[in-house]
């Protein structure tokens, strides 16, 4: 006779609360099942609850009256960083839009510029409104506007502000959750440059490149200097730290008459002009082009994407919940969700598209599925 058999009723369920408890109390879990009323039950008590879902946060309504009030009410003199952080229901409390990733919105106030840090996550910034938001990554003073890509790689001491004399909002979005996953996380405030032999604190970078560097160096594709150092920060990411729109958008309108992909539309990814490779090893980043009209057939990928509509109006599906989208709105398509994109305008709408496609392919998670016309599924990657 087996001990259970010694327990009936009342008893066994007693003992099994107290086992249970005793086991937590030593900070351990069970990893059994008590029936089989759920099915792979033992399975689902090693994985995390908490997932991330489809969601959506609206800019005209939410976002930017919302900024606008912070900047009345923070000043950079109180705190260097004035940002909204798009918190993932499915995630929360947890500071993430996505598994890994992690978005803002921030307004900098005319002529304010903050003082340099530096972190151990990747991070960008697009430029959504205002033609002098400003950016100094390692010597290199980047001034940007609408729809330009800043990188402010791993490690690579940066400033953020506002040139100009209006209000400039844009989105950030890193690899933070990643990162802290990782127990790898670290922020620090504390720039110095050596003046006479001695470390002196600054709160701006001198300029050690010319503002057009990233342009004049790397922005004629398929041709590179060979007298010049491609070894720039950490080295862990593109050397190229500004990506300019109107090149992107020139790329997209002349494939706007081919086919394009079934699943992906036009789909443009920014890389390294070095390697090829996506700009950072975690992170990975596009922008989207869908024609009037156009209707791409679902896909579902291991990876999670944040989209961010940049030109045009129209709605997603993820997983069956419809995402009606307009410019510089945000919607989270957690990885393993079915999406599907379609343009309701009357012009090319295009998204920004970020995911942690390198994170899974360099642990050899990624995989990549879609529907055809008859229903049928098929591997993709």
């Amino acid at each position: 006779m087996t001990a259970r058999t010694k327990l009936e009723g009342h008893n066994l369920q007693a003992a099994l609360d107290q086992l249970h408890a005793d086991v937590f109390k030593h900070n351990m879990a069970p990893y059994w099942v008590v029936d089989r009323s759920v099915k792979n039950d033992e399975d689902r008590q090693v994985m995390d609850p908490h997932k991330a879902v489809p969601y959506i946060w609206k800019y005209k309504t939410d976002i930017e009256p919302l900024l606008h009030r912070s900047a009345e009410l923070i000043t950079t003199e109180t705190s260097e960083r004035r940002s909204l952080v798009l918190v993932n229901p499915g995630l929360a409390p947890r500071r993430a839009t996505t598994t890994n990733m992690y978005v803002s919105y921030r307004l900098n106030d005319p002529r304010e510029i903050m003082p340099p840090h530096r972190h151990s996550p990747n991070a960008i910034r697009l430029g959504l409104t205002g033609k002098q938001n400003f950016t100094g990554v390692e010597g290199e003073n980047i001034t940007f506007g609408p729809g330009d890509l800043v990188l402010t790689p791993h490690d690579t001491w940066h400033n953020h502000g506002n040139r100009g004399d209006d209000n400039a909002i844009n989105l950030s979005v890193l690899d933070l959750p990643l990162v802290e996953q990782l127990n790898s996380m670290y922020f620090e405030h504390d720039y110095t440059e050596e003046e006479e032999g001695k470390r002196v604190a600054k709160r701006m970078q001198s300029e050690r490149f010319p503002e057009d560097y990233s342009q004049r160096v790397y922005g004629s594709g398929g041709l590179m200097p060979r007298f010049v150092s491609h070894h720039r920060g950490a080295g862990a990411a593109s050397p190229m730290y500004v990506y300019r729109y109107d090149m992107m958008r020139e790329v997209l309108e002349k494939f706007r008459d081919w086919d394009g992909d079934p699943h992906e539309a036009l789909l443009v990814e920014y890389v390294d002009p070095t390697t090829g490779s996506s700009i950072f090893k975690t992170v990975t980043f596009f922008m989207q082009m869908l024609r009037p009209g156009e209707k791409t057939l679902p896909l579902k990928q291991s990876a999670s994407l944040v989209c961010a509509p940049f030109e045009g109006s129209g709605y997603s599906i993820v997983n069956d919940k419809k995402i009606a989208w307009d410019k510089f709105d945000t919607f989270a398509v957690p990885g393993g969700m079915w999406c599907e994109h379609v343009n309701t305008s009357k012009d090319p709408a295009i998204l920004f598209v970020a995911s942690d496609e390198p994170t899974l392919k360099a642990l050899g998670y990624y995989q990549k599925h879609g529907k055809l016309t008859s229903g049928e599924v098929k591997r993709l990657f």
